[in-house]
């Protein structure tokens, strides 16, 4: 009985280490677990601590950086002063490089403002934008091409000549070897009809008139004619006109009949102090009365005939003659004959004479 109880005390006792040791472990991981938790909830505060710290140095370093409209003004202006510092310096080596290769200064403003027509006049350079009102030409410029005697013709892209080779006279030419001309290649001329004089206003003939225009008519040079005007009402205008009528009734013109539009620089010249819209109706006047009559009404000019002179707007119907003595020709809107020197040379005339070429049908088709 006694070793019974014995081994009875003994299993106890096991029992109760065994169920001891299984505490301390539970107890064990359960403070190791609220170490872990304890550590990680440290580090986490930590953590807080540490974003909270950056917020708070954020916020700080925002405040220091809050920017009043003072000084966006001042950053603005800055900023554009730089921006305009390097256009300055781009643009400098612009005109560097232009001038250095010969470039004159209307050459160089109508490369820095190509949306303007650039027109250098009475001493001062006039900008005016290129109107979507007027109808533009078409022309290729790379088509004009200048032949090794200086004239010019107009070809198409396999060089097909396009365009007519004219000439305009007065009694400034002389008397003109018509024949020798005409075997030159000329195939049309505009001939001075007259003139009304800049000062008393007189209506005169050109007293090579008749000769010029009957002879050219000869040897198959068609025929247009042209009048310096120097009217100054609409009336005077339409006096013109039925002077010229007169002029051609014999003669078989089938060119246009062109009212010379020109600036008169004489401080006495009646025409001095007209307005652009007193040009404008006067050179309407003038084409009606033309157009009435049967023939084609066209305008002469040069850059400041057409854009300080006269209003293009209201002449839109009319066929344009337009002087220029340099090339590529330079006038953005439409226009049928370019008279591109005043120093040409041919064959039967002694003098310089105006170099024109057509590139549209006006006169006659052979």
């Amino acid at each position: 009985m006694d070793n019974i109880r014995i081994k009875r005390k003994k299993r106890k006792q096991r029992i109760s280490l065994v169920t001891n040791i299984i505490f301390c472990l539970i107890t064990l991981c359960s403070l190791t677990g609220c170490i872990i938790l304890l550590l990680s909830n440290y580090s986490l505060k930590n953590k807080s601590a540490e974003v909270m710290a950056q917020l708070q140095a954020f916020e700080e370093q925002s405040e220091s950086y809050i920017y009043t409209q003072a000084d966006l003004n001042s950053y603005v202006e800055e900023a554009r002063t730089e921006a305009r510092e390097e256009q300055r310096t781009e643009l400098l080596n612009e005109l560097k490089v232009k001038m250095s290769g010969g470039g004159t200064a209307t050459a160089m403003l109508r490369d820095f403002f190509p949306e303007d027509v650039v027109v250098y006049a009475d001493s001062e350079y006039h900008f005016f934008p290129i109107s979507d009102k007027l109808k533009k030409n078409s022309y290729v410029i790379d088509n004009f091409k200048q032949l090794e005697n200086g004239q010019v013709e107009y070809v198409d892209d396999t060089d097909v000549v396009l365009s007519k080779k004219g000439i305009d006279v007065s009694r400034y030419q002389g008397s003109i070897d018509w024949q020798k001309a005409a075997s030159d290649g000329v195939e049309y001329a505009f001939i001075r009809a007259g003139i009304r004089g800049s000062t008393e206003g007189k209506l005169v003939e050109d007293e090579r008139f008749k000769a010029n225009v009957e002879e050219a008519l000869e040897n198959d040079i068609q025929a247009g004619v042209y009048f310096f005007t120097q009217a100054i009402t609409e009336d005077e205008a339409v006096e013109e006109a039925e002077f010229v009528l007169d002029l051609i009734e014999p003669y078989d013109i089938t060119y246009p009949v062109v009212l010379d539009f020109e600036e008169v620089t004489s401080s006495d010249a009646r025409t001095a102090d007209l307005t652009k819209e007193e040009n404008t109706k006067i050179a309407i006047a003038f084409c009606e009365t033309i157009k009435n009559a049967g023939y084609t009404p066209m305008i002469y000019g040069n850059l400041k005939s057409f854009l300080i002179m006269l209003d293009m707007e209201q002449l839109e119907e009319y066929e344009k003659w337009f002087a220029y003595y340099s090339t590529p020709v330079y006038f953005p809107y439409e226009f049928s004959v370019w008279q591109y020197s005043s120093k040409g040379s041919v064959n039967g005339i002694k003098t310089d004479v105006d170099m024109n070429i057509c590139m549209k049908n006006l006169g006659r088709e052979d």
